[in-house]
């Protein structure tokens, strides 16, 4: 099974150390990672590539430095076009930036399952941006990893509910319709610095 990442910001690295071992533990799984490039120099993105040994970006989009929307639509457009030539099962997006909108939005469109981590937060405060793109890709999402009981309760409140994936499920078409999952799973950061 082939699976994207999009990350682009110093938080989502860290958060994708440890799942990306994960992934790594499997020789059923592929992962091949995008960075968009919203965090893009040495002090906010090498180094925790380095660190917390994440392995290389397979792709770096170097989209940075412009407003909101102006990125995430350059980011959207590059994302797609990754996904179009790598035809992933799978897309895993982290957290509320930028980049997980653009990666949410670019599978969405093209019919390919998203698991979300940090699925289910919320501020309640709808002049940030990032509420909107967590909100938006939380209703984008087949899978939603929960950090909390709060988050799943959040969700829960929106609609989204629990249903179970089966394996043959989670392995379907890209093109079929899947049942939603939500999962309390945890905080992949307590488990990055944790050492897990």
């Amino acid at each position: 099974m082939k699976i994207i990442t999009v990350i682009g910001a110093r938080p989502q690295f860290i958060k994708a150390a440890p799942v990306s071992r994960a992934i790594a533990e499997h020789n059923n799984l592929t992962e091949i990672i995008i960075h968009t490039g919203q965090h893009f120099d040495t002090g906010m993105s090498d180094v925790f590539f380095r660190e917390l040994d994440i392995p290389k970006p397979d792709y770096n989009l170097g989209i940075n430095s412009t407003s909101h929307g102006a990125m995430t639509g350059r980011m959207l457009e590059k994302i797609e076009e990754t996904l179009i030539k790598e035809k992933p099962d799978w897309v895993l997006v982290y957290g509320d930036t930028n980049s997980t909108l653009a990666g949410a939005l670019a599978a969405v469109k093209l019919h390919i399952p998203i698991a979300h981590v940090e699925a289910g937060l919320r501020s309640f405060n709808r002049e940030m941006p990032e509420e909107h793109n967590r909100v938006l890709t939380d209703h984008c999402a087949d899978v939603l990893f929960c950090p909390t009981q709060n988050a799943v309760d959040n969700l829960q409140a929106e609609g989204i509910t629990n249903v179970s994936l089966s394996a043959n499920q989670l392995n379907s078409s890209r093109s079929q319709e899947l049942p939603r999952t939500v999962a309390l799973v945890g905080d992949t950061m307590y488990d990055a610095v944790s050492g897990i």
